[in-house]
């Protein structure tokens, strides 16, 4: 048909869609050119005692009966939350991955978007964590947000359109210099 290009296909997703992505692109070996994922549960076994921190509500029930549907507890089949997990999927991974996690986040711990690079980055993978601080599970700071979107929109142009890479996609930065181009962005954009 000639409309969409097989090798410039890329996903996108937040929080459960953000798991959806990191599956995606942990067990499907060349499908994908390039993920982002939000928020992301990467890792079942390890989330599945933990709860929501903004409402104390356990995930066990969110897993077993919610939007993962796992319908048995972890205890009676470990080997199908070890298959459903991104984490366990890092050998096969080809496509290209930017996570975003709020480390302030009070729906998915955040320690589950670091575990995946983590892992990723060990069995050199290409993979790049944006780690925004205070935030929660959506941006609500607008510096975050502008920052967030045009980080997509290189990542995206980089692997979909064949755009060159942006020093943070292949260098990666520091904590700190994250944080001082975005007090640097707000203050350029307090005076327009």
């Amino acid at each position: 048909m000639g409309v969409v290009d097989p090798k410039r296909i890329g996903i996108m997703g937040h929080s459960w869609g953000g798991f959806d992505t990191t599956y995606l692109a942990t067990h499907t070996a060349n499908f994908f050119a390039a993920a982002v994922a939000g928020a992301p549960i990467t890792d079942l076994v390890s989330n599945y005692g933990n709860h929501h921190w903004s409402s104390g509500i356990a995930e066990t029930d969110h897993i077993e009966t919610g939007q993962q549907r796992m319908e048995v507890p972890l205890y009676e089949d470990l080997q199908a939350y070890i298959r459903n997990s991104a984490v366990f999927g890092v050998a096969g991974m080809t496509t290209p991955l930017l996570i975003e996690v709020g480390d302030s986040d009070g729906t998915v711990f955040f320690h589950q978007g670091v575990e995946l690079y983590n892992i990723a980055r060990r069995a050199r993978k290409d993979v790049v964590l944006i780690e925004y601080a205070g935030e929660d599970h959506g941006l609500s700071k607008k510096a975050n947000q502008i920052d967030y979107q045009r980080r997509i929109f290189q990542w995206f142009g980089h692997y979909l359109k064949d755009e060159p890479a942006q020093a943070w996609i292949t260098n990666g930065e520091t904590y700190l210099e994250h944080e001082r181009e975005l007090k640097q962005r707000k203050a350029a954009s307090a005076k327009d």
